[in-house]
């Protein structure tokens, strides 16, 4: 099968390999189509630790089930199921009994510790594959599988009363997503990018006011949101909170924080929060909002043999909305 690889930093290369079979537990996949993550960026680019070399990228699969392993159940040959990016956890720590899978130690990831969709063909273990909405395209689902579910729980993570202001920092491939929840729910949303493109896009899907993050928000904000990977960001978004208010972080990488001021940045019952990675219950979730209430995700297709392109797009920020390769 066709695949690209990462095998050192800065480099994206295009191979030959077997394709995949899959264990008991697993299902094999034929993509259809891989959305092209921010933190597939990260992995290219050494960002991230390698956790295996060489690695095929990609967390944002959607795809047609080929075969299924003996114990795995649930997801018939012939369904479309999304791959995401958490694809393990060992369900006995205290952090899996409490709910919170997302911090389980063992916890492997598609596209880090796994081969991921970046490829022909794909496995991942019944238990952790999406059953998907219906009413979207493949291209439209892709990036629903990670920008939008890790959105969805940096939302709940920013604890934004009903109806209350919103601040979103970066406006890429997650957050417009997240925007639109946020919209749906009642809130005012406040977009802060310096893209006019991106500021464009956020009017047109609701948002109440687009600008420069710099120049700040029109009003003060009940909670927000860091997409951007851009340290430098955390004091002029905590900043901008009113009292009691809420910064959760979306990103798994962040430049470095310079110096924050208390009085400034955290008096007055200021919280900052990062997310880590998702549980199940998230995507589901967030899948099943999807499936209620239409999300429009602004997609840019690439051609599969196009994947190195699409990064080097992402990286230069010449991508408004989600980059999606496409597989014939």
């Amino acid at each position: 099968m066709r695949a690209w690889v990462v095998r050192e930093p800065g480099r994206l290369d295009p191979v030959e390999l077997p394709v995949p079979r899959p264990a008991a537990d697993e299902l094999l996949v034929r993509v259809r189509t891989c959305g092209v993550c921010r933190t597939d960026l990260h992995i290219r680019d050494g960002d991230l630790p390698p956790h295996r070399s060489p690695v095929v990228p990609g967390h944002e699969v959607v795809g047609e089930v080929v075969e299924a392993g003996p114990r795995a159940a649930g997801h018939p040959v012939g369904a479309r199921v999304g791959v995401a990016w958490l694809r393990h956890t060992c369900g006995r720590c205290h952090y899996c009994a409490r709910g919170r899978e997302n911090l389980c130690p063992h916890s492997r990831y598609t596209g880090w510790d796994a081969d991921g969709g970046y490829a022909e063909y794909v496995t991942v273990p019944a238990a952790y594959a999406y059953e998907l909405p219906d009413g979207y395209g493949d291209e439209e689902l892709a990036p629903l599988l990670c920008a939008g579910i890790i959105g969805y729980r940096a939302l709940l993570l920013a604890d934004l009363p009903a109806g209350g202001r919103l601040g979103v920092y970066g406006f890429g491939g997650s957050a417009h997503l997240t925007a639109q929840v946020a919209i749906g729910r009642g809130a005012r949303v406040h977009v802060l990018t310096r893209s006019a493109a991106a500021q464009d896009l956020a009017l047109r899907l609701g948002a109440a006011s687009a600008g420069d993050a710099h120049a700040g928000p029109p009003e003060p904000l009940d909670a927000a949101i860091l997409f951007a990977p851009a340290g430098d960001l955390v004091p002029v978004a905590l900043a901008a909170l009113d009292g009691g208010g809420t910064l959760s972080i979306a990103g798994i990488h962040l430049t470095e924080l310079p110096a924050l001021n208390y009085r400034r940045h955290l008096f007055r019952e200021r919280t900052v929060r990062s997310v880590t990675a998702n549980t199940r219950r998230d995507g589901r979730e967030f899948l099943a909002a999807a499936a209620e209430h239409r999300v429009t995700a602004t997609v840019v297709p690439y051609p599969f043999d196009r994947a190195d392109a699409a990064l080097d797009d992402l990286a230069a920020g010449r991508v408004t909305g989600a980059a999606v390769l496409t597989l014939p």
